[in-house]
């Protein structure tokens, strides 16, 4: 996950502004002819990202106007999500937009319908022309999704929080997607540094447009304990006190994580808690004195070494600790998942690593969750239906490649994130001012070159549940920084996770890429403006 060769030097966002201006500013609508009839030629029906499965295009455009409606039927998703896509075009389009459950041919039609199994839980289809645009799916997720084709198909003007110049066209034809992998997420480390309720809602608002489905929450570290736990309260209160560097620190009341969890599902994002252990948890450490094998409480820590901490894995109290941190958190996480971490236990035994898993992984299942840890996690015995993520590069020797992938083959299943290719937090090349660089400099086309079916040769087909891209954030504590390193690069990693593996093309993604570019100015992030892609007016 992380190695502990690492710069501990901090960069202000002070130069984070600096190099965000390098960010490309897309120009005001009717700037002048040629911009407005760039602006009334609709997207090319599929040039989005993630790449769609399929898109027939043909036929008229559908065109927004003041007389459009939202029809979304009896269903209180469908209503949901129609509500979520009016808020995004009233603002910009200024038109009025009724979301209602009136029947009728024209206007949005938002579909929730069982016949079409194709779609499975998260496919959509979406069909565009004259007098109507109509997306179907089977389940809500599908539904959302197609929303998002829908809003990178209409001028990125219409993300805009005032009014803008339409028109706002839909090119005609089909669209029939379905994700090749149902794992597709993003970690937001808010251990290092403390991230806000409003902060972390932000981030999900941008990594749903992009089709993501989890988002795994790297709650402890020795840095900081994030998560109020009623049974050992001095976790947050003193645990979570303070940051990387020193600043002041925070954690999420009970309702306060309630409401990320409730917020996220409503982009249909699954929220994966991670407690990582038995390493990483000098705050833990530092909080109950008990909990460590000499009794003595260490002092917090705000630096960024990794390796040097590990509960006591031979006392009892070790376990009535986590027994209760799990029950909590599980109670909190109407998900699926509860992620155990178990990486760089460095000042662990790899006989009491072992032994702490064995009965960890029990305790996850106790309270009805499924556990997931680091690629670490397969030196143990990973339980029946246990995920290890896998956060290796391709310099990784080929023992440890060998330990997972023969993991795989007994059946545990596998979430790839490697740190030279998903880790948003390594610097895109040598004068990328924030983010570090151990597993190398990582460029936009080199987080979106690889294939996540066959990156561990051996692993079989079916153990990869899909991709995930880690942001840690020893040298991030703003929004401003997390949209700098997570954009571009989030959608490529996205793509890899839906797309088909036809699609997996460089040269077409870029252009594609490029394209989102006055889209996140009109949202208002500041991305990187990587040389290696050809963004508008370059």
């Amino acid at each position: 996950m992380r190695q502990h060769h690492r710069s501990t030097r901090l960069f202000g966002s002070l130069l984070l502004v600096a190099a965000a201006g390098l960010s490309s500013v897309a120009a005001a609508p009717g700037g002048g002819a040629e911009e407005t009839a760039t602006a009334a030629a609709p997207t090319p029906l599929g040039q989005i990202v993630p790449a769609p499965a399929s898109a027939a295009p043909g036929g008229s455009p559908y065109e927004i106007s003041a007389k459009t409606r939202i029809r979304v039927g009896e269903s209180r998703e469908a209503r949901a999500i129609g509500g979520q896509l009016a808020d995004v075009l009233r603002p910009s389009t200024g038109y009025p937009l009724k979301v209602t459950d009136d029947e009728g041919r024209d206007g949005i039609r938002l579909r929730l319908s069982t016949k079409d199994t194709s779609l499975g839980n998260e496919g959509y289809r979406l069909e565009s022309g004259r007098g109507s645009l109509t997306i179907t799916a089977r389940k809500p997720a599908g539904l959302f999704y197609g929303v998002q084709t829908l809003r990178q198909q209409l001028p990125a003007a219409a993300e805009k929080k005032t009014g803008q110049k339409g028109p706002w066209k839909v090119a005609g034809g089909t669209i029939k997607d379905t994700p090749r992998y149902a794992h597709r997420g993003a970690m937001l480390d808010v251990s290092r540094h403390f991230f806000s309720v409003d902060k972390v809602k932000r981030y999900i608002d941008q990594m749903s447009l992009y089709k993501v489905n989890k988002l795994h929450l790297h709650l402890s570290d020795d840095q900081g304990w994030r998560i109020a736990i009623d049974s050992w309260p001095r976790l947050a209160t003193y645990g979570g006190s303070t940051q990387v560097g020193g600043g002041q620190g925070g954690y999420y009341t009970k309702a306060q994580y309630k409401d990320i969890v409730k917020y996220a599902a409503s982009r249909q994002l699954e929220v994966i808690p991670e407690i990582d252990m038995p390493g990483h948890t000098n705050a833990a450490l530092a909080s109950y004195a008990e909990l460590n094998c000499d009794g003595v409480a260490p002092p917090l820590y705000t630096g960024t070494e990794v390796g040097f901490s590990s509960l006591c894995v031979k006392k009892d109290v070790t376990y009535d600790f986590v027994d209760d941190v799990i029950r909590e958190i599980a109670a909190l996480t109407p998900g699926k998942y509860i992620h155990i971490g178990g990486d760089e236990a460095h000042s662990t035994s790899h006989e009491d690593y072992v032994a702490f898993m064995n009965k960890v992984q029990p305790v996850v299942a106790k309270y009805g969750k499924t556990a997931i840890g680091w690629h670490q996690l397969t030196g143990a015995t990973p339980a029946k239906g246990a995920i290890a993520q896998y956060w290796g590069y391709d310099a990784t020797g080929a023992a440890e490649r060998e330990q997972v992938v023969n993991a795989a083959k007994k059946g545990t299943k596998l979430v790839l994130s490697p740190a030279d290719r998903a880790y948003l937090d390594m610097k895109y090349d040598k004068d990328t001012p924030l983010g570090l660089a151990w597993a190398g400099y990582v460029s936009t086309q080199r987080s979106y070159d690889w294939d996540p079916g066959t990156y561990l040769k051996g692993a079989p087909a079916e153990s990869i549940q899909g991709v995930e891209a880690p942001l840690w954030s020893e040298t991030l504590s703003t929004s401003a920084h997390i949209e700098y390193m997570a954009f571009p690069r989030l959608p490529g990693i996205a793509e890899l996770g839906w797309s088909p593996a036809s699609t997996h093309d460089w040269d077409a993604y870029k252009v594609r890429l490029a394209q989102q570019g006055p889209r996140w100015d009109a949202l208002g992030i500041g991305y990187y403006k990587a040389p290696d892609v050809p963004w508008p007016g370059k």
